[in-house]
């Protein structure tokens, strides 16, 4: 993981505006959906959202009245998300390094930030073995990754970087992106998502689709008018569990939980 990019990067990148503009929405509202799916299977829940950005999560379940702790790496977005709410227990940290919490301490892990920037498949393994020994067993995990296809469709081929990535040696042989250490992003496939739960030995409760095609048509999701748009979403959460759109979706959200 590259902590000094990421703090460049997140030092300028407002998170909470993304997940505001409706492809980030439909991200957002599919994410909520099972987030209280799952809570509504728990009494009295303590959640841990590690990686929390400036808090878009963390302070929409603290205002529901849920038990949130905050982690994130990036000391000015810990800054915002403690400005903007006094209700999440927020700390400075990191996700492969948790432990302040001890083993068993909650009911909800929210990895959605983390799987994105952690570029070795040994951090994204610590990673996930941290997020497993502080849940509490019956509990669930939810982790969002950002998909290789996606990346390959829309940076190499629509913005026509394809060429120019073949050469650098930054797709291999199978269009898969190969990862750099001071890369930013790293992006995965379904075959890595699965080995990664093997490794941890995690029980896949439910994998999906988090955002769809709506990354490929954002300027038309743009144009739409409300009710349109409402239909579209409606649409998308009645189709993100089907398994084809898995692959080329932008990202995938998968649920796990701990025997």
């Amino acid at each position: 993981m590259n902590q000094e990019q990421i703090t460049i990067y997140y030092n300028k990148f407002n998170e909470d505006k993304r997940l505001t503009r409706r492809h980030g929405v439909v991200e957002y509202t599919t994410a909520m959906k099972y987030i209280h799916h799952y809570l509504k299977k728990i009494k009295h829940p303590k959640i841990i959202d590690i990686g929390a950005g400036t808090g878009k999560y963390s302070i929409a379940l603290a205002e529901e009245g849920y038990d949130v702790t905050a982690i994130e790496l990036v000391k000015h977005n810990l800054m915002t998300l403690k400005a903007k709410s006094d209700k999440v227990k927020a700390f400075l940290g990191n996700a492969i390094h948790l432990e302040k919490f001890k083993d068993c301490s909650f009911d909800m892990v929210l990895l959605f930030g983390p799987m994105y920037h952690l570029i070795s498949e040994e951090e994204k393994i610590r990673a996930l073995e941290e997020a497993k020994r502080i849940l509490k067993p019956g509990g669930y995990i939810l982790i969002s990754y950002y998909m290789n296809e996606y990346a390959v469709l829309k940076h190499g081929f629509i913005d026509n970087n394809i060429k120019e990535a073949i050469k650098n040696n930054m797709i291999d042989e199978t269009y898969h992106i190969t990862p750099q250490e001071d890369d930013l992003y790293s992006m995965v496939r379904l075959e890595d998502i699965n080995r990664y739960q093997t490794m941890v030995n995690l029980k896949r409760v439910k994998i999906l689709a988090q955002d769809g095609p709506s990354d490929y048509i954002r300027r038309t999701l743009n144009h739409m008018d409300e009710e349109t748009f409402e239909l579209y979403l409606k649409y998308h959460l009645s189709i993100c569990e089907r398994p084809e759109l898995l692959g080329a979706s932008s990202h995938v959200l998968d649920i796990l939980t701990k025997e």
